[in-house]
């Protein structure tokens, strides 16, 4: 993954991206009718049920938008919420609280939609020794949030883009000639380029899972569309010489089932691709 002070830059870029694109040369709407002296008080009101994520966001955001801005947070990220609940108040300049409103509120929608069907995963799979992991499958331009909504409840990111891991797949395969000929050709560049990243190699059956351990160099193992017979004799062949990943359509029925076959790693694009936003409501006080 990339390193913390990248990911911070990417929460940076997504902030001024997002005010840019809203606020424009100016929330009119408010400076028509609040006085610029004028100060108030908002809390953020939870309308739904699901695990809550994004109050560290928000606060980011607020201080983006004003520095002065007060945030008293009640509820942590990461924590389940019920209808009627609050997660923290927010103060200091009325103008500004709205300026900040609708970024505040889409985020921490989505980010708590995200932790919820995260947490689902994460409590089917509680016993067994398999993680759940995120993918590449994010809404452009704010996948750093989505990614960190995912950590919020307990699960873990694949990698963060193309550039901070190897991920040969299908295609790559295929394009490059043949799977030996990928990895070879994958372990070379990383040399020639003085690169240090992890290779993640996709298998599509048994035959490919055994030329893939014929080659050095491989991290971790991707079994992609795998049943759970395929799943079971492909971990028994693998063993300890490399990690095990199961994907490919795997939902809440059949996550659990793919656990006991002993992969290290189930990954699942609906995490952040097939969630329905948590309702939250910023309302003064």
């Amino acid at each position: 993954m990339i390193s913390e002070a990248q990911f911070q830059k990417e929460l940076e870029i997504i902030i001024a991206n997002a005010i840019r694109e809203d606020v424009g040369d100016g929330d009119h709407s408010s400076l028509a009718c609040i006085p610029a002296s004028a100060t108030g008080k908002a809390k953020l009101l939870v309308k739904d049920e699901g695990i809550v994520a994004g109050v560290e966001f928000a606060k980011m955001v607020f201080r983006h938008v004003d520095p002065n801005l007060q945030v008293e947070v009640f509820i942590n990220d990461g924590t389940p919420v019920k209808y009627g609940d609050v997660a923290f108040h927010v103060s200091g300049s009325s103008q500004s609280i709205l300026k900040a409103e609708r970024l505040v509120l889409n985020a921490m929608q989505r980010m708590s939609a995200i932790a919820t069907k995260t947490k689902v995963f994460v409590d089917l799979l509680e016993g067994t020794k398999t993680k759940i992991l995120d993918t590449r499958k994010t809404t452009p331009g704010i996948r750093a949030i989505e990614k960190w909504a995912v950590k919020i409840a307990g699960g873990e990111n694949h990698r963060f883009a193309l550039y901070d891991m190897i991920m040969l797949k299908d295609n790559h395969i295929d394009f490059a000639g043949g799977i030996t000929k990928a990895i070879e050709k994958t372990n070379a560049y990383l040399k020639e380029n003085n690169l240090d990243l992890k290779i993640i190699v996709e298998a599509r059956n048994l035959d490919e899972v055994e030329e893939i351990l014929r080659n050095e160099g491989v991290y971790r193992i991707l079994l992609d569309n795998f049943d759970f017979d395929m799943t079971r004799k492909a971990v028994e062949m693998i063993g300890d010489k490399c990690l095990t990943e199961s994907s490919g359509g795997i939902d809440e029925t059949t996550v659990r089932e793919f656990a006991d076959c002993g992969v290290d790693f189930v990954s699942s694009g609906a995490l952040t691709h097939s969630i329905y936003n948590l309702d939250l409501s910023l309302k003064a006080i």
